[in-house]
């Protein structure tokens, strides 16, 4: 298969980490058979710097003629501690994704039965949870009417039906493809944006008459995500809320640095890790690549490589089973492995395979 990719760096760790991710892709075409083009852009801090843009005319041309865009990370801190920038690499992200109208966010949390004890819950709480965060990306109070002087401000958290009903069915159809058992997760008893997500949602549940269906309150979402995360399988919710319920999800496995992400919609789907740019560890070489590995994967199975996939899936897995691990996940007294190093380590057992 031939394929074109989009390559957006980034700031922060995500050159070093999208280098690895990289080296697993061509690893995976030599293997295979493949043939995949890279085009780089730019886009966050860097972009600012280079261009004044966060997500430059340039860089959406070359997503939009791509087949898939693989995203690494945004964010400066020197953005991060000016609150009167006009201008915030995160802006950018924003700005990709409503172009792109990719509204669909899937992440996955998993837990790696070796990192158990990494994880901040209890290892029997944990311990097979898996479960797909389905977030709406594109509407409500992120994209809404704002307002703000000195006296007030508002965020208006505005959906329509179409953009509902779309990403329920990724949500409904998604849950098809795994154990059939599908969460909506809303603020019903107070928001009137949520109460229209509940009426579509049920008129919906006859159509999928195989997925069982519950409702639940985002805050009771939140608290059952942490005492008993074996309970999801498909959770599908709004953007706000979304966005705070999958980085709670991220913690679950013991470390952000292990999960990937994907975004789809309308037009070229973005693969990306779920964590940050972490801009104290830049040019340190200690930045953790599996989620951006774990992206390409994501990014094969996308485009029904399964065997190219799993074979991406199984070397991580065997990565972590011999401690090859950056310094936040390894063991006591383990050797020390930078981000090139588990890189090299994966792309080396891909190669032997």
């Amino acid at each position: 298969m031939k394929l074109k990719i989009a390559v957006l760096p980034g700031d922060g760790i995500g050159p070093e980490i999208m280098e690895q991710g990289i080296a697993v892709m061509d690893a995976i075409a030599s293997k295979f058979g493949h043939e995949f083009e890279y085009e780089q852009a730019l886009c966050g801090a860097h972009a600012i710097d280079e261009v004044g843009d966060p997500f430059p005319e340039e860089t959406y041309d070359i997503c939009r003629n791509a087949d898939a865009v693989l995203f690494a990370a945004v964010g400066d801190t020197r953005f991060d501690n000016d609150p009167t920038a006009k201008v915030r690499p995160e802006q950018g992200l924003l700005a990709m994704r409503k172009k792109l109208g990719l509204y669909a966010n899937i992440r996955p949390v998993q837990t790696f039965k070796c990192l158990l004890h990494k994880s901040p819950l209890r290892s029997e709480l944990v311990d097979g949870a898996d479960f797909v965060c389905i977030r709406e990306l594109t509407g409500g109070m992120y994209f809404g009417e704002k307002y703000q002087d000195n006296d007030k401000a508002y965020d208006t958290n505005y959906y329509t039906r179409p953009e509902i009903e779309r990403i329920l069915k990724v949500g409904f159809e998604y849950a098809r493809k795994r154990h059939h058992h599908l969460t909506v997760v809303d603020k019903a008893n107070v928001l009137a944006s949520s109460r229209l997500w509940r009426q579509i949602a049920q008129e919906m549940e006859p159509s999928y008459p195989d997925v069982s269906v519950d409702y639940m309150y985002v805050d009771n979402a939140a608290m059952r995500m942490i005492t008993e995360p074996t309970f999801f399988d498909v959770m599908v919710t709004e953007n706000t809320f979304g966005d705070i319920l999958t980085d709670e999800g991220s913690c679950i496995s013991g470390s952000m640095g292990l999960l990937p992400s994907a975004s789809t919609g309308e037009s070229t789907p973005v693969f990306e890790p779920v964590h940050g740019s972490w801009p104290q560890a830049k040019g340190q070489n200690k930045a953790n690549p599996l989620a951006q590995i774990l992206s390409v994967a994501m990014l094969l199975e996308h485009f029904n490589l399964v065997d190219e996939g799993k074979l991406v899936r199984k070397a991580v897995d065997a990565s972590l089973d011999a401690c090859v691990r950056t310094p936040e996940i390894q063991v006591e007294g383990g050797a020390h492995y930078g981000t090139r190093e588990v890189g090299m380590w994966i792309v080396d057992y891909i190669k032997k395979s």
